[in-house]
This record gives C-alpha cells, structure tokens and sequence, in this order.
C-alpha cells in the first residue's frame, strides 16, 4: 500500500504474469508497464488512477475484462491495444480523451459503451474490432478520425450524431457488413 506509481515498462513482457491487484495508493500507471503480458487474464485498477498512460496493456493477449475506474479522465493511445480476448468495456463518464489506437485490434470485442463525455473518437480507436457488431456514438461526439472503425468486419449499423463535423479518411473502410449508416447535414 506504499506504491504510488507504477512507472514505465515495470512489468513489461513479464509473459507468464496472469493476474495482478494494484493498490487505492497508486495515482499513476506509466507507459508500457504491463505490456507484452499475454497470459494476464485480470487486473484490478484502484479509483486512485486519473490517466491510463500509452500503451500500458498493449500486446496482453489473454486479457479478458478489466474495470476502468470513474477516477479515470483519460486512456491514451495504444492502451488496450491488440488486447485480443478482451469481449466487452464499459468506459466510465470520466473519461473524456480515448487515444488513437486505444482498442485496435481487440478481434474479440463486442460491446463497448462510449459515455457522453467523450468529443471525439480518434484515429484507429476501433480499427480492426473484427467482432464489434454495433457501436453507439453519443451526442457529445464532433469528430470521428482517419480509419477510426476500418475493418470492423461486423459492424452493421450506425448512427453518426447531429454534432459530428468531422468524418476523417476510411472511418468505415471495409465494414463490408454496414447495411445502414446515418450522416448528419454538414459533415466535412
């Protein structure tokens, strides 16, 4: 319970780690600490943790369902990136920043929750969700970047939000199973 931080790449590629229990003392989780842990099945992060750094669970093959704090404001780029066997997330109302790359390549992803505090969806956030089949962007949205759900496979339907200005280069390249789309008036 001493631990404030867990600083960068501290536990990187330590592939046979399966679990792990961090303490309500530690504020900060640098980049690269838990990447490369592909046998880590859960983690635990404590309501002490603002920001959930670059990269810190990337290559975690084995990851199947972690719980993001309402402490958590921000998940940079790469977090949860090639995170294979994780299924679902639910991102709390806190977080207002989602990284680029910040799930690419979760093959296994199904369901997410984008709260309403979130404004943009970054490049590459969801590319390559082979199994996401559907996706709720809320209205707080303005700007979906370059190749933001390319290759979401099973994504069928979407609906853009009135406030969405911005749809960047291959948003939607190659959801080849898309049957409807909704674009407001005004997007560039």
């Amino acid at each position: 319970n001493s631990v404030t931080s867990i600083e960068n790449s501290v536990f990187y590629r330590c592939e046979r780690l399966k679990s792990i229990e961090i303490p309500n003392s530690v504020n900060f989780i640098g980049k690269y600490a838990f990447a490369g842990c592909e046998n880590l099945k859960s983690i635990t992060i404590p309501n002490s943790v603002t920001t959930i750094e670059d990269y810190v669970f990337e290559g975690c093959f084995n990851l199947e369902s972690i719980i993001i704090p309402n402490s958590v404001t921000s998940i940079e780029n790469s977090v949860f990136y090639e995170c294979e066997s994780l299924e679902s997330i639910i991102i709390p109302n806190s977080v207002t920043t989602i990284g680029n790359c910040a799930f690419a390549g979760c093959v296994s992803l199904k369901t997410v929750t984008i709260p309403n505090s979130v404004t943009s969806i970054e490049d590459d956030t969801f590319r390559y969700c082979e199994r996401l089949k559907s996706i709720e962007i809320p209205n707080s949205v303005t700007s979906i970047g370059v190749s933001a759900f390319e290759s979401c496979y099973n994504l069928k339907s979407i609906i853009i939000p009135n406030r969405v200005t911005f749809i960047g280069d291959h948003a939607f390249a190659y959801c080849k199973s898309i049957e409807s789309i909704t674009i407001p008036n005004g997007v560039t």
